[in-house]
């Protein structure tokens, strides 16, 4: 059982954006394993052929299918690791309007990397993002706080039938961010892609001391025995073991007292376009059903251009149906929504029969593999790439074109490789599965 489971405009802007550079980044956090991937299991649809490459199209050779794994296994870190070469970065050039004369500072540095988007405050630009451990059960924690204000998030399959959030804050702050819970292996990860502090409330042992020996421990943010770091407990009255909150807003001053390097990392910016990118697979509504008891949806609303969250509302036993209800953010009293929702076939494996019995998992984000890209109410196969270590995920179509995410929030949601998915009309329904 794990360790912390108890018991039962601002102004209007127009952009282009160009692949100017070609850029290779190199890593400054130790190699990941790289195992071998195989795509997903075959989806119960009629109309379409998923990874493959459509007729008149060119074969992609990033996509190198293989038998389904039966038992994963994981696979120890490597002793080096081969950064992409000649990998295309996007610069955003912002034209001033009307052609007038360029302004006297640069707007580059008002847009957010990871949403393409100006902040209102570009010093917030100027610190390491930070990765935030978001519980989503039990169900009495909804509404948590900073959801709507993350620039990116993942969700993914933690165990005994019970999803989590990482939150990655960058471009805006908060003061309660939450409830924080424990760490996962997974969170590796996506700390290192977004060069992150990784915020969270301890962790099982065996991960716990797995991060506190990595490189990463100078960045791994837990609870201590005063307001630095700026852990609370927030204003609910519930438990105070799902009751304890992050201040992004107090970070800076700390992490400066604590001696943390908290200089502005070099991110790569992100695709990003505003038009429609319109698409034969219409995606109106796309639904995440990890288990009984975590599964969601998230519904196109055309007039916003963004997909907004719906989560389960009562647990699938002794003979109850789905329900759902929207998933708000108590600090903003926002919706919680996405601009784009990306769906990722990825490796879920244990490092040995023990950590299987616990559901321990290694959520393997190396290498390669299979995706859905879902933005203005179409879908898009395609193929995700992780081309270097400490660099966000590269997302592409079945040849290799870099594919335009819509200004604003992503939201991923992480799945088992042999996951399975269904299609009917504009809906899109993935069940989560493991080998």
């Amino acid at each position: 059982m794990n360790f912390d489971r108890p018991p039962l405009g601002i102004f209007s802007l127009f952009w282009i954006l160009t692949s100017l550079l070609f850029v290779s980044c190199s890593s400054t956090f130790p190699s990941e394993p790289t195992p071998s991937l195989a795509a997903p299991g075959a989806p119960v649809i009629s109309t379409l052929t998923p990874f493959q490459p459509q007729p008149g199209i060119s074969a992609n050779p990033a996509l190198n299918p293989a038998s389904p794994q039966i038992e994963p296994t994981y696979t120890p870190y490597p002793t080096k690791y081969a950064p992409a070469e000649n990998m295309p970065t996007p610069v955003v050039i912002i034209p001033p309007p009307g052609g007038a004369a360029a302004p006297s500072f640069n707007l580059l540095d008002t847009i957010n990397p990871l949403t393409g988007l100006p902040v209102s405050d570009p010093s917030l630009l100027e610190r390491r993002p930070m990765a935030i451990k978001i519980a989503n059960s039990p169900d009495y924690i909804r509404p948590q706080s900073g959801l709507s204000l993350a620039d990116v998030a993942f969700e993914y399959y933690i165990e005994w039938g019970d999803t989590r959030f990482i939150a990655v804050l960058y471009g805006n702050d908060s003061s309660l961010v939450g409830p924080v819970r424990s760490g996962r292996y997974f969170d590796e990860h996506v700390a290192r892609m977004y060069n992150a502090f990784l915020m969270f409330k301890f962790a099982d042992p065996r991960e716990y001391s797995y991060l506190q020996n990595s490189t990463l421990n100078e960045f791994l943010i837990v609870p201590g025995n005063g307001p630095c770091p700026p852990y609370i407990f927030g204003p609910q009255s519930r438990d105070d073991y799902n009751n304890f909150f992050f201040n992004t807003v107090k970070w800076a001053n700390c992490a400066a007292r604590m001696g943390l390097d908290n200089s502005k990392p070099n991110l790569r910016n992100g695709f990003f376009a505003d038009f429609v990118v319109e698409s034969d697979l219409i995606a109106h509504r796309i639904y995440s059903y990890y288990s009984r008891y975590s599964y969601n949806y998230w519904d196109y609303d055309a007039a916003t251009h963004k997909y907004f969250r719906y989560q389960e509302a009562n647990d699938i036993v002794d003979k109850k149906s789905e329900a759902y209800a929207p998933l708000s953010d108590a600090q903003t009293g926002l919706p919680v929504t996405a601009a784009n929702v990306v769906v990722l076939f990825v490796p879920y494996t244990f490092e040995n029969q023990y950590d299987a019995d616990d559901e321990v998992y290694h959520i393997d984000l190396l290498d390669s593999g299979n995706a859905y890209v879902f933005r203005d109410g179409y879908a898009t196969p395609a193929i995700w790439k992780r081309t270097d270590v400490n660099q966000p995920l590269l997302l592409t179509t079945l040849t290799g074109v870099p594919i335009y995410l819509r200004p604003g929030q992503t939201f991923y949601q992480v799945l088992g490789f042999t996951s399975t998915y269904t299609q009917s009309g504009s809906d899109w329904r993935f069940v989560f599965k493991t080998p």
